[in-house]
């Protein structure tokens, strides 16, 4: 009897552990104020009431790169659905940021975090990190680097953050 008590105590100890990991991501984003690409500040906590995906890049990523284009495909299609989408450059010269952003002729805003304060606040490591954070402000999906296929796992995220 007592080694049937101690095997469903660690079962539900590991449920309660499994639970924590699954509200991990559920917290409030980090708020923060960055330069934009047209000059303006743009502050994430005015965002509320929108889906926002964050996608934390640098101009020497081939991966972001590739990614970009599809990316702002997606922010043309589900903008008029509340969804915004934000790259967050993270070098400290973004000059080459501002021109791959121009030849590959991409839409969405582009913020500059050049002391890499939005970086910390979201622990990036990866490149390219992707955020994506629902209308309430809570952080519900990381997603860590780029393969091809991964916009699919995109839209998913973005259209049940939308749903909701």
């Amino acid at each position: 009897m007592l080694s049937l008590l101690k095997k469903n105590l660690a079962i539900i100890s590991i449920a309660i552990c499994s639970l924590g990991a699954i509200n991990a991501f559920a917290k409030e984003a980090p708020d923060f104020t960055l330069l934009t690409n047209s000059g303006e500040n743009l502050r994430l906590s005015e965002q509320r009431g929108k889906v926002v995906m964050l996608n934390f890049w640098a101009s020497w990523c081939g991966p972001c790169r590739q990614e970009m284009p599809l990316l702002d495909a997606m922010s043309q299609r589900y903008s008029a659905a509340g969804f915004l989408l934000l790259g967050v450059d993270v070098e400290e010269d973004n000059t080459d940021a501002k021109k791959i952003v121009k030849d590959l002729k991409i839409s969405y805003p582009i913020l500059f975090d050049t002391e890499n304060k939005a970086s910390k606040l979201y622990s990036v490591e990866t490149m390219p990190t992707t955020v994506m954070i629902d209308k309430k402000g809570q952080i519900r999906y990381i997603n860590h680097g780029y393969k091809p296929g991964d916009e699919t796992k995109y839209r998913d995220q973005i259209r049940e953050l939308i749903k909701e």
